[in-house]
Protein backbone atom coordinates (compact mmCIF):
# COMPACT_ATOMS: atom_id res chain seq x y z
CA UNK A 1 0.00 0.00 0.00
CA UNK A 2 2.90 2.32 0.66
CA UNK A 3 3.97 2.25 -2.98
CA UNK A 4 0.37 2.63 -4.13
CA UNK A 5 -0.17 5.80 -2.13
CA UNK A 6 3.26 7.09 -3.18
CA UNK A 7 2.40 6.52 -6.84
CA UNK A 8 0.03 9.49 -6.76
CA UNK A 9 2.81 11.84 -5.69
CA UNK A 10 5.29 10.38 -8.15
CA UNK A 11 2.87 10.77 -11.04
CA UNK A 12 2.24 14.42 -10.20
CA UNK A 13 5.96 15.17 -9.88
CA UNK A 14 6.78 13.34 -13.11
CA UNK A 15 4.05 15.24 -14.94
CA UNK A 16 5.33 18.65 -13.79
CA UNK A 17 8.94 17.75 -14.58
CA UNK A 18 8.22 16.41 -18.07
CA UNK A 19 5.83 19.18 -19.06
CA UNK A 20 8.36 21.78 -17.85
CA UNK A 21 11.26 20.09 -19.63
CA UNK A 22 9.38 19.48 -22.88
CA UNK A 23 5.73 20.48 -23.45
CA UNK A 24 2.25 19.37 -22.48
CA UNK A 25 1.38 18.22 -25.99
CA UNK A 26 4.66 16.36 -26.43
CA UNK A 27 4.36 14.32 -23.23
CA UNK A 28 2.24 11.17 -23.18
CA UNK A 29 0.72 9.22 -20.31
CA UNK A 30 3.22 6.46 -21.10
CA UNK A 31 6.08 8.97 -20.72
CA UNK A 32 4.74 10.11 -17.35
CA UNK A 33 4.27 6.57 -16.07
CA UNK A 34 7.77 5.62 -17.17
CA UNK A 35 9.34 8.64 -15.43
CA UNK A 36 7.29 7.97 -12.28
CA UNK A 37 7.96 4.23 -12.29
CA UNK A 38 4.22 3.57 -12.16
CA UNK A 39 2.15 1.11 -14.20
CA UNK A 40 -0.42 2.59 -16.55
CA UNK A 41 -3.23 0.87 -14.68
CA UNK A 42 -2.23 2.74 -11.53
CA UNK A 43 -2.38 6.00 -13.46
CA UNK A 44 -6.06 5.45 -14.25
CA UNK A 45 -6.71 4.48 -10.65
CA UNK A 46 -5.85 8.06 -9.65
CA UNK A 47 -6.65 10.13 -12.75
CA UNK A 48 -9.10 9.94 -15.62
CA UNK A 49 -6.88 11.79 -18.09
CA UNK A 50 -3.61 13.64 -18.61
CA UNK A 51 -5.48 16.90 -18.12
CA UNK A 52 -6.79 15.76 -14.73
CA UNK A 53 -3.27 14.81 -13.71
CA UNK A 54 -1.91 18.20 -14.85
CA UNK A 55 -4.52 20.05 -12.79
CA UNK A 56 -3.76 17.97 -9.68
CA UNK A 57 -0.02 18.35 -10.21
CA UNK A 58 -0.26 22.13 -10.53
CA UNK A 59 -2.30 22.45 -7.34
CA UNK A 60 0.09 20.13 -5.52
CA UNK A 61 3.10 22.15 -6.64
CA UNK A 62 1.39 25.35 -5.55
CA UNK A 63 0.76 23.99 -2.06
CA UNK A 64 4.09 22.24 -1.52
CA UNK A 65 6.58 24.48 -3.32
CA UNK A 66 5.35 27.64 -5.00
CA UNK A 67 3.22 29.05 -2.16
CA UNK A 68 5.85 28.40 0.55
CA UNK A 69 8.40 30.19 -1.64
CA UNK A 70 6.05 33.11 -2.26
CA UNK A 71 5.31 33.36 1.47
CA UNK A 72 9.04 33.47 2.20
CA UNK A 73 9.99 35.97 -0.51
CA UNK A 74 7.02 38.25 0.21
CA UNK A 75 7.22 38.07 3.99
CA UNK A 76 5.81 41.19 5.72
CA UNK A 77 8.98 41.19 7.81
CA UNK A 78 10.79 42.56 4.74
CA UNK A 79 10.44 46.06 3.40
CA UNK A 80 8.22 46.05 0.28
CA UNK A 81 11.00 46.61 -2.23
CA UNK A 82 13.12 44.03 -0.42
CA UNK A 83 10.33 41.54 -1.11
CA UNK A 84 10.46 42.35 -4.82
CA UNK A 85 14.24 42.06 -4.93
CA UNK A 86 14.18 38.83 -2.90
CA UNK A 87 11.68 37.32 -5.30
CA UNK A 88 13.66 38.33 -8.37
CA UNK A 89 16.80 36.84 -6.84
CA UNK A 90 14.89 33.62 -6.17
CA UNK A 91 13.68 33.51 -9.78
CA UNK A 92 17.20 33.88 -11.12
CA UNK A 93 18.58 31.23 -8.77
CA UNK A 94 15.82 28.75 -9.65
CA UNK A 95 16.32 29.28 -13.38
CA UNK A 96 20.10 28.98 -13.04
CA UNK A 97 19.77 25.70 -11.14
CA UNK A 98 17.38 24.32 -13.77
CA UNK A 99 19.74 25.42 -16.54
CA UNK A 100 22.62 23.63 -14.85
CA UNK A 101 20.54 20.46 -14.42
CA UNK A 102 18.89 20.30 -17.84
CA UNK A 103 21.35 22.20 -20.00
CA UNK A 104 18.76 24.71 -21.20
CA UNK A 105 16.60 27.57 -19.91
CA UNK A 106 13.19 26.15 -19.01
CA UNK A 107 11.35 29.38 -18.23
CA UNK A 108 8.20 29.40 -16.09
CA UNK A 109 6.21 26.15 -16.04
CA UNK A 110 2.93 27.96 -15.46
CA UNK A 111 3.35 30.51 -18.23
CA UNK A 112 4.70 28.00 -20.73
CA UNK A 113 1.81 25.63 -20.11
CA UNK A 114 -0.72 28.47 -20.22
CA UNK A 115 0.55 29.60 -23.62
CA UNK A 116 0.31 26.07 -24.97
CA UNK A 117 -3.08 24.89 -23.73
CA UNK A 118 -5.23 28.02 -23.52
CA UNK A 119 -6.59 27.75 -27.09
CA UNK A 120 -7.49 24.08 -26.62
CA UNK A 121 -11.09 23.57 -25.57
CA UNK A 122 -10.38 20.12 -24.14
CA UNK A 123 -7.74 21.61 -21.86
CA UNK A 124 -9.99 24.34 -20.38
CA UNK A 125 -9.74 22.75 -16.93
CA UNK A 126 -5.96 23.24 -17.09
CA UNK A 127 -6.37 26.83 -18.27
CA UNK A 128 -8.75 27.52 -15.39
CA UNK A 129 -6.24 26.17 -12.86
CA UNK A 130 -3.43 28.19 -14.42
CA UNK A 131 -5.49 31.38 -14.24
CA UNK A 132 -6.24 30.61 -10.61
CA UNK A 133 -2.54 30.22 -9.80
CA UNK A 134 -1.64 33.39 -11.69
CA UNK A 135 -4.28 35.32 -9.77
CA UNK A 136 -2.88 34.00 -6.50
CA UNK A 137 0.54 35.31 -7.47
CA UNK A 138 -0.95 38.64 -8.49
CA UNK A 139 -2.31 39.10 -4.98
CA UNK A 140 1.23 38.87 -3.59
CA UNK A 141 2.43 41.49 -6.08
CA UNK A 142 -0.52 43.81 -5.48
CA UNK A 143 -0.20 43.68 -1.69
CA UNK A 144 3.53 44.39 -1.86
CA UNK A 145 3.12 47.27 -4.32
CA UNK A 146 0.37 48.78 -2.17
CA UNK A 147 2.67 48.56 0.87
CA UNK A 148 5.54 50.09 -1.10
CA UNK A 149 3.40 53.06 -2.12
CA UNK A 150 2.11 53.51 1.43
CA UNK A 151 5.66 53.46 2.79
CA UNK A 152 6.88 55.94 0.18
CA UNK A 153 9.25 53.47 -1.46
CA UNK A 154 7.58 53.97 -4.84
CA UNK A 155 5.51 56.71 -6.43
CA UNK A 156 1.74 56.58 -5.70
CA UNK A 157 -0.02 54.25 -8.12
CA UNK A 158 -2.96 51.98 -8.74
CA UNK A 159 -1.63 48.83 -7.04
CA UNK A 160 -3.78 46.48 -9.08
CA UNK A 161 -2.67 47.95 -12.41
CA UNK A 162 0.95 48.07 -11.28
CA UNK A 163 0.77 44.41 -10.22
CA UNK A 164 -0.52 43.46 -13.67
CA UNK A 165 2.31 45.39 -15.29
CA UNK A 166 4.87 43.78 -12.97
CA UNK A 167 3.51 40.29 -13.74
CA UNK A 168 3.68 41.00 -17.47
CA UNK A 169 7.24 42.23 -17.07
CA UNK A 170 8.27 39.04 -15.25
CA UNK A 171 6.55 36.75 -17.72
CA UNK A 172 8.06 38.57 -20.69
CA UNK A 173 11.61 38.50 -19.34
CA UNK A 174 11.48 34.83 -18.37
CA UNK A 175 9.90 33.92 -21.72
CA UNK A 176 12.62 35.84 -23.55
CA UNK A 177 15.27 33.92 -21.62
CA UNK A 178 13.69 30.62 -22.63
CA UNK A 179 13.48 31.61 -26.29
CA UNK A 180 17.08 32.85 -26.38
CA UNK A 181 18.30 30.10 -24.03
CA UNK A 182 20.15 32.81 -22.13
CA UNK A 183 19.69 33.88 -18.51
CA UNK A 184 21.55 37.18 -18.91
CA UNK A 185 18.38 39.35 -19.04
CA UNK A 186 17.37 38.11 -15.58
CA UNK A 187 20.41 39.80 -14.05
CA UNK A 188 19.00 43.20 -14.99
CA UNK A 189 15.53 42.54 -13.59
CA UNK A 190 15.98 44.23 -10.17
CA UNK A 191 16.98 47.55 -11.78
CA UNK A 192 14.27 47.21 -14.44
CA UNK A 193 11.65 46.46 -11.79
CA UNK A 194 12.64 49.57 -9.84
CA UNK A 195 12.19 51.65 -12.98
CA UNK A 196 8.87 50.00 -13.80
CA UNK A 197 7.49 50.61 -10.32
CA UNK A 198 9.00 54.12 -10.15
CA UNK A 199 10.93 53.33 -7.01
CA UNK A 200 12.25 56.25 -5.02
CA UNK A 201 15.85 56.45 -3.92
CA UNK A 202 16.26 55.49 -0.25
CA UNK A 203 16.52 58.46 2.05
CA UNK A 204 19.87 58.75 3.84
CA UNK A 205 19.37 59.75 7.43
CA UNK A 206 21.29 62.88 8.38
CA UNK A 207 23.73 62.65 11.27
Amino acid sequence: MGRTSDANERLMQAAIDLIWEESYGGVTIDDICKRAGVKKGSFYYFFQSKADLAVAALENMWKTEWKPNMDRQFSPSLRPMERIESYLDYLYTAQAEAHKKYGKVLGCAVNSLASEVSPQEEAEKISAKLREIMNRKLRYYESTIRDAAADGEIEPCDAKEAAQAFAGFLEGQVCQCRIMNDLTPLRSMPAMARNLLRAREPQIASS
